[in-house]
């Protein structure tokens, strides 16, 4: 039994040769399941266990969409300016700066087109990770802009709407963005060129009362949080209790506010059979 004793007391690990575990190595979803997060991107970053839709940003969507992850990114400089001179506990600037360096993006939007199952989509996707996927005037520039692009070449169009609602701090200029992409969605419809809105959790604020449900289908993955102003703000307002799952994909969905919830695993061939089916063109495989 001498291999349960101790031969040298106490810790004789040097400082030096002391290791930090990793930090990602896994991931705990909500109902506390635990996944290595390598088998987590391998299965689009849904848990295994129990079906966890896992937040994920533009980078990834674009992996998933488009065809060996190649696109062409569209106004990807444009960044934020400070119009109203907006402090809070931060000055607005120093806010775009901190949320620049600690995401590596430009703002809560990115757009691009590539080739999805082989044929070429225009897709803006929304970023959480950047000042909580606010929609400022860079968003609804990016997003309209990016509907001019697929209205001049006659390509579909698709928004991925993750979103906690208009950005304060550019106050009514933000509101202005609601007119701004319904507007440019409009003449999509009115050209015949399909417009795909998919929402994620979260989809909320202006994002929804906007192009998030302007959709020719509307679309959403499972679990996600959809609506105006979140479920406690409902409640305290209304003073009433919420139906169970309100304002959750599923109700939703139960309501007629959407067409159909799709697992991210099937997102790029239920996208791309819409579109075929729209379109009058055969099937793709």
């Amino acid at each position: 039994m001498s291999w349960f004793k101790r031969k040298t007391k106490g810790i004789t690990t040097t400082t030096e040769e002391k290791k930090d575990t990793p930090k990602g190595l896994w991931y705990k979803s909500p109902t506390g399941k635990i996944i290595d997060t390598e088998e987590l991107e391998k299965n689009f970053f849904v848990s295994p266990e129990d079906g966890y839709h896992v937040r994920i940003g533009s980078k990834e969507y674009f992996q998933i969409l488009f065809d060996d992850n190649k696109f062409k990114e569209l106004d990807a400089n444009l960044s934020s300016k400070d119009p109203l001179k907006f402090e809070d506990t931060k000055k607005y600037p120093d806010r775009l700066k901190a949320a620049e360096a600690k995401t590596n993006l430009k703002d809560a939007v990115r757009c691009a087109v590539g080739k999805s199952k082989g044929k070429n989509i225009v897709i803006a996707c929304m970023d959480f990770a950047f000042i909580g996927g606010s929609m400022g005037s860079v968003v609804g520039e990016k997003i309209a802009r990016a509907g001019e692009y697929a209205l001049k070449k006659k390509l579909p169009f698709m928004i991925i709407s993750k979103s906690g609602g208009a950005r304060m701090q550019e106050a009514a200029l933000s509101l202005m963005q609601l007119a701004k992409t319904a507007a440019k969605l409009a003449q999509l419809a009115d050209a015949g060129i399909p417009y795909i809105s998919l929402c994620t959790d979260p989809t909320t604020g202006g994002t929804t009362a906007s192009f998030a449900m302007l959709g020719d289908i509307n679309i959403s993955e499972p679990g996600a949080l959809i609506g105006f102003a979140g479920p406690r703000v409902v409640r305290d307002t209304t003073g009433q209790e919420l139906p169970e799952n309100f304002q959750t994909a599923e109700f939703l969905l139960e309501h007629g506010f959407l067409d159909f919830i799709t697992e991210r695993k099937d997102l790029k061939n239920k996208v791309n059979q819409y579109i075929d089916l729209i379109t009058n063109q055969p099937l793709r495989a």
